[in-house]
């Protein structure tokens, strides 16, 4: 199998999907941030300086989803028709959980989406959080399901709410 951003010979290059169908396609990616337990009982509780840290965490997530293509380079720009963020603190070990789901119709996929949702999600915890705690540490960021196109439906066999 090639690698599609490349062309014949060996330079990177846009996609062209301009012949693809446009279909409903769906991406969902999760990923974690650790931190310590008072950090955590500072967002869990509401009781942090800047606020509240997982709404700003949600919003940037939705707008990282939506420039995607503004960050990496070979990313085609997509209309988003829906992007939802779910951040879940957890207790043990001391962590804040998100999980994105990115939806749109178009003739290309979301993953990208999905998984820049995740990661400007969680960057935004840590940097709402970093004077109180530096050893947060970002994990798991992984594409947990895509539906749509002509690769049809694929899923992960384990997500990290069975890694638990």
């Amino acid at each position: 199998m090639a690698l599609t951003h490349f062309d014949r010979n060996g330079s990177a290059h846009m996609v062209d999907v301009g012949h693809k169908t446009v279909t409903p396609r769906r991406a969902v990616a999760e990923g974690l941030i650790r931190m310590q337990s008072a950090t955590l009982a500072l967002i869990a509780g509401g009781a942090h300086c800047k606020g509240d840290v997982l709404g700003v965490a949600r919003i940037a997530g939705i707008m990282g989803a939506k420039r995607t293509s503004d960050l990496v380079p070979l990313c085609h720009p997509l209309s988003l028709t829906s992007v939802a963020i779910d951040l879940e603190p957890r207790a043990e070990p001391a962590a804040v959980y998100c999980r994105a789901t990115v939806e749109t119709r178009s003739p290309t996929g979301v993953e990208m989406e999905a998984l820049c949702a995740v990661q400007v999600s969680l960057l935004t915890v840590y940097d709402m959080c970093k004077a109180v705690d530096r050893e947060m540490t970002i994990q798991g960021v992984r594409l947990l399901e895509k539906e749509g196109g002509r690769s049809g439906h694929w899923r992960r066999r384990i997500d990290l709410e069975d890694e638990r």
